[in-house]
């Protein structure tokens, strides 16, 4: 089982300290503080329009920012939104490209069609279900615009006279290839296509569990991966509160606003399978109390509490089959000093049970497959 962070630069409306400039700052620092702790990945999202939820548009200026600011952590796009009306496919490559040498090969190249009907259709796009075809046709074409020095194509989504995109990828053949998936077809798919799989933990671990087994069979059976290896990997993102007082953990827990995020989630993402329960509450996602928290860290359904409490949570999660877990920490009101004493405190006490392999997943599969 492998960590890492989940950045979002989310700005409540209801917390006026927390700015664009505070929040910005506040991720790097994390990021370094990950880092520094042996965190493997941090995952930059992609999102346009969504006040208050995310506010991250530009992520890749901000990973080529962190990119100079950490020594071994690798940097991903969780995701690019490789659609053509919001980024045609050489642009996505080209950015790729130079963020993968401007950090040392420590680029994870993550993709998806947008979540959201307000991003969709702020870029034209009526019809939320091509943005599926879309990618399909677009992820092919990027992995060949980094092969072929002679690139064109006439699609139906975009066209491209022949031109040589450039620069090419200094990880040879190239970064590994994840995509954000929600249902069992977007799992079953991803094995098919020999490519990770990024995930939110906003299933029961009992229906994740079931996700993930569709896309480690499809994956190991996959014979033709869209890319030039196969990346065998679920990312699961959840929450992390670990400190030494499981008591003062309990309390961030229940003051850092995690159902008023989880508001604005389902506010926005309406292309996500929305839960029976979400519909019950109307989309209004009350803030957990000290019983309830008690309760999830009893179920080991997040990662809450006292090291040894973390612990156990993390091997719910890594017994289900989930490859890599991170955490989305200021995607909360959670204070910066706490969020890094977390870090630091899982990075001492409980990563080392769980990570150790100092090589990156993604890293070894590349290698053992081209045999270098």
């Amino acid at each position: 089982m492998e960590f890492g962070l989940f950045n979002s630069l989310y700005v409540p409306q209801n917390h006026p300290e927390i700015t664009e400039a505070t929040r910005l700052r506040d991720e790097v620092e994390l990021v370094k503080a990950a880092d520094r702790a042996g965190f493997k990945y941090t995952w930059a999202t992609e999102h346009h329009f969504l006040d208050e939820y995310s506010h991250l548009s530009a992520n890749e200026a901000f990973l080529g920012y962190l990119a100079a600011a950490t020594e071994r952590i690798h940097v991903g796009s969780g995701i690019f939104n490789i659609t053509p009306p919001v980024s045609h496919p050489a642009r996505v490559a080209e950015k790729v490209a130079v963020l993968d040498h401007l950090s040392g090969g420590r680029f994870e190249f993550g993709v998806g069609r947008g979540s959201s009907t307000t991003e969709t259709k702020g870029f034209g796009i009526t019809d939320s279900d091509l943005t599926r075809e879309m990618v399909d046709e677009t992820l092919p074409q990027i992995v060949r615009m980094w092969k072929e020095t002679d690139y064109s194509f006439q699609g139906r989504f975009f066209s491209m006279p022949q031109r040589n995109v450039l620069p090419k990828p200094l990880t040879d053949p190239h970064p590994p290839l994840w995509v954000a998936a929600g249902s069992p077809g977007t799992f079953k798919k991803a094995g098919q296509m020999g490519i990770g799989v990024l995930c939110f933990a906003q299933a029961s671990m009992d229906d994740l569990a079931k996700l993930i087994a569709i896309y480690k069979e499809e994956i190991e059976r996959c014979e033709n991966p869209v890319g030039g290896y196969i990346n065998n990997n679920v990312m699961v993102t959840s929450q992390l509160v670990c400190l030494e007082d499981g008591d003062r953990a309990r309390e961030v827990a229940a003051t850092m606003g995690s159902g008023y995020h989880q508001t604005l989630l389902w506010k926005y993402l309406d292309t996500f399978p929305r839960p029976q329960w979400v519909t019950d509450l109307g989309g209004r996602i009350p803030e957990m109390d000290r019983a309830t928290i008690d309760a999830v860290i009893e179920a080991k359904q997040m990662c809450i509490g006292t090291p040894e409490e973390v612990a156990a949570a993390v091997e719910a999660v890594q017994a289900i089959g989930a490859d890599q877990l991170v955490f989305g920490m200021l995607s909360t009101a959670m204070p910066i000093d706490v969020a890094i004493e977390s870090v630091q405190t899982f990075g001492r006490e409980v990563l080392p049970r769980f990570d150790t392999d100092p090589v990156h997943s993604t890293t070894r599969q590349r290698e053992a497959q081209l045999g270098r």
